[in-house]
């Protein structure tokens, strides 16, 4: 017999304050523009992390949560990004993982230390990495290059999750880092 949704949730280190959905409406998207320069968005989103585990891989146990994010612009109805993908935590190794993809056929595996405690996460990609890695289709790898990912995670407020991440692209034509941020705060809606 299976781990019950709590017995799992009791199993996710750092990660067990996500469980559940979540809502935020000050979100600041820091994107390019059609012009290559930079463009600044607000927007509204939903995650919903669903508790899961265990993953066994031979020695390895990992406790996990299954996500899903979508964002609309404020007062648009159609989302203008969406994210699917698996949060981890190896307790073993005191490591969180974020994995996901976005329908602009890229994928990031990010990965920090974190003991079981933490409320403050930072999670960091580098593409070339074999393990923390970044991989994307053949048109973004040539005019918007993701070369690194970051993402800092704020849980130390009850029912509040703050998230600031910076994807760092090479954009065509251009020798500097084009700093693609996004940060938001989101309430616990259940």
């Amino acid at each position: 017999m299976g781990l019950s949704e709590q017995e799992i949730i009791a199993k996710l280190g750092p990660l067990a304050a996500l469980a559940g959905r979540w809502e935020g409406d000050e979100g600041v998207d820091e994107a390019p523009a059609a012009d290559r320069g930079p463009m600044t968005t607000r927007y509204r989103e939903r995650t919903v992390f669903e508790p899961m585990g265990p993953v066994d891989n031979h020695e390895q146990t990992l406790f996990g949560l299954r996500y899903s994010m979508t964002a609309w612009r404020l007062g648009e109805a159609e989302p203008f990004h969406e994210e699917l993908g698996y949060w981890m935590w190896d307790a073993a190794a005191g490591q969180v993982m974020r994995g996901f993809l976005v329908p602009r056929a890229m994928t990031i595996l990010a990965g920090g230390s974190a003991a079981a405690a933490d409320r403050k996460l930072r999670m960091e990609a580098t593409v070339g990495s074999a393990t923390f890695g970044i991989s994307s289709n053949p048109f973004l790898d040539v005019h918007f290059r993701t070369v690194r990912y970051e993402l800092d995670v704020d849980l130390s407020v009850a029912d509040r999750y703050r998230y600031a991440e910076d994807t760092q692209l090479l954009l065509k034509g251009r020798s500097e880092v084009f700093h693609h941020r996004d940060s938001n705060t989101l309430k616990r809606v259940r």
